[in-house]
């Protein structure tokens, strides 16, 4: 089998399914990425079997068809260090030859029948969700997971489907991230799994691969796994084992007294007051009084420091302690120019922000004997 490719288009493409390829697994064969030619079409495929990816592959000339295993850490370093604009890439029994103007590499290749597939989008019963709202939801969802619990739900990202958006949560028991998008469906008479939800892993692997704002996202639920395709790529992946906490009760407005605050400065004064806290002192004071947000930060065998700011605010003073990193993951997946509404009852009662687009993140408090 002999192709001809576009070495940055390829390398782009790699660098993305190999996101999926694991460190540390049983099985070493899921360390390589199949690369499959068949009728002129040419797709990379990538699994750790909880997640997997397919990218259709244009820049590709070939008349052959046939599939090899490429080994993806030294595929990828080799791409990375070339500088021609196309290479050729010759496939034998045992291994793949990579050929440039200068260069030449041999690489031993593993059986590509051993190599589990990963299924392809089929059917005509999705969610339409646009790609740049897609996007945006995951890139405000995602970060809120926690990171130890990737099996049970916790680690994943709820999808909630309505009748005209999907709603995208996660949560790591300290905070809450809620980000409604725009969906339709097309020809779903009732979804599989009315609340599924998605590892982070394979949240992150979507937002990568829309990669045009214009296009549109599809989204297939099973009882047990979900398929998404946008742009040449599909991915599968296993949902997440476990309950979803019923997160509208987790919000709670009520009672509480509101501070308008611009995102450029807020997130400025939180990094100053981070810089002055340690393993030990993570927490940040946030005081509100007469239009002013005061942070200050005092960590032992540190130091101390003191950020003003101007704000709308006009409710009774409120001290409240933050962890500064929950606050600074959410300030930077918006745009700086923006603002965003602080909901506050007292230093003891979980804080909730508000977008005008609907974004919620709620965040508890740091006890005072930290």
């Amino acid at each position: 089998m002999k192709l001809q490719c576009h070495r940055p288009t390829l390398a782009a493409a790699l660098q993305i399914v190999s996101t999926v390829v694991p460190t540390r697994t049983p099985k070493e064969i899921l360390r390589n990425v199949k690369l499959q030619v068949d009728n002129g079409a040419v797709t990379l495929v990538a699994t750790d079997q909880e997640v997997g990816i397919r990218i259709e592959l244009s820049g590709v000339e070939t008349d052959s068809s046939g599939e090899v295993l490429l080994p993806t850490n030294r595929v990828s370093s080799i791409l990375r260090e070339l500088t021609d604009e196309t290479i050729d890439i010759e496939v034998t029994e045992s291994s793949v030859c990579i050929r440039t103007s200068g260069s030449v590499f041999s690489l031993a290749s593993e059986d590509p029948d051993e190599f589990p597939d990963v299924a392809t989008f089929e059917g005509d019963q999705y969610l339409a969700i646009p790609g740049v709202a897609f996007r945006e939801g995951i890139l405000r969802t995602a970060f809120a997971t926690d990171q130890e619990s990737t099996r049970y739900a916790l680690g994943g990202v709820l999808f909630d489907p309505g009748s005209e958006t999907v709603t995208l949560v996660a949560t790591d028991s300290r905070r809450l991230a809620v980000a409604p998008i725009p969906a339709r469906a097309e020809g779903i008479e009732e979804l599989a799994n009315p609340g599924p939800v998605i590892p982070a892993k394979a949240m992150r692997l979507i937002e990568k691969s829309i990669t045009d704002d214009e296009q549109e996202v599809q989204v297939a639920i099973n009882a047990n796994d979900i398929l998404v395709r946008c742009g040449q790529s599909t991915i599968y992946s296993r949902l997440v084992e476990g309950r979803f906490p019923e997160y509208t009760k987790l919000i709670d407005t009520s009672n509480s007294h509101v501070a308008t605050i611009e995102i450029d400065s807020f997130h400025s004064a939180v990094r100053q007051a981070q810089i002055v806290t340690s393993e030990e002192s993570r927490g940040v004071d946030f005081s509100f009084a007469n239009g002013l947000l005061t942070l200050q930060t005092i960590a032992a065998d540190v130091g101390e420091s003191k950020v003003e700011i101007p704000v709308s605010y006009d409710g009774d003073a409120v001290e409240i302690t933050f962890d500064p990193r929950f606050i600074t993951d959410f300030l930077r997946v918006l745009k700086p120019e923006s603002t965003v509404a602080l909901h506050l009852v007292d230093s003891e009662s979980a804080a909730v922000f508000r977008t005008d687009d609907g974004y919620t993140y709620v965040v508890m408090p740091l006890s005072k004997d930290r």
